[in-house]
């Protein structure tokens, strides 16, 4: 039985695992968007995320830990410096998971993942977000509304 099992293995060793996620992490990040299949874009975001938590305190201890993860100097300037300057205000979920189908060899699902703050174009769909219909009409508009007298316009007499 497999009780409290939850994590997926991704058919690799432990080692070959966390190497995989490392790449995964360091490609997200200085890329800000890849493409990869579903199963490992889930296991990515939950090794990136506490990694993104991290950096938005920069202290010489977090900078340790998040290098002790990724072993990438190059990413690691990138993750302390735009990638925590965007998600400082935002409380979690830093990434999202778009998928596209299934990849034509072996019909492995395939999707995007990204950093939320750095897309663009769904950035402008979150602004043009509409406020939600109400299914009672408002007290205002049962008030019946006087209209206001319209002035009446003279016309000038027309010189010939």
């Amino acid at each position: 039985m497999r009780h409290n099992k939850k994590f997926n293995h991704l058919g690799r060793t432990a080692d070959h695992r966390h190497a995989m996620l490392a790449n995964l992490a360091i490609s997200l990040i200085m890329h800000k968007r890849i493409t990869t299949t579903v199963a490992k874009a889930k296991a990515l975001k939950k090794y990136v995320e506490p990694l993104i938590t991290r950096s938005k305190e920069d202290t010489t201890n977090s900078r340790r830990v998040v290098f002790s993860y990724l072993q990438n100097k190059e990413a690691l300037k990138e993750l302390f410096g735009a990638v925590a300057a965007k998600v400082g205000d935002r409380p979690g979920g830093y990434t999202r998971i778009i998928k596209l189908g299934f990849r034509q060899g072996d019909a492995a699902q395939i999707c995007f993942i990204e950093l939320v703050d750095f897309d663009e174009n769904m950035a402008k769909t979150a602004a043009k977000k509409k406020a939600t219909r109400r299914s009672r009409k408002s007290t205002k508009a049962e008030a019946p509304v006087a209209e206001a007298p319209v002035a009446e316009v003279e016309e000038a007499p027309k010189a010939e």
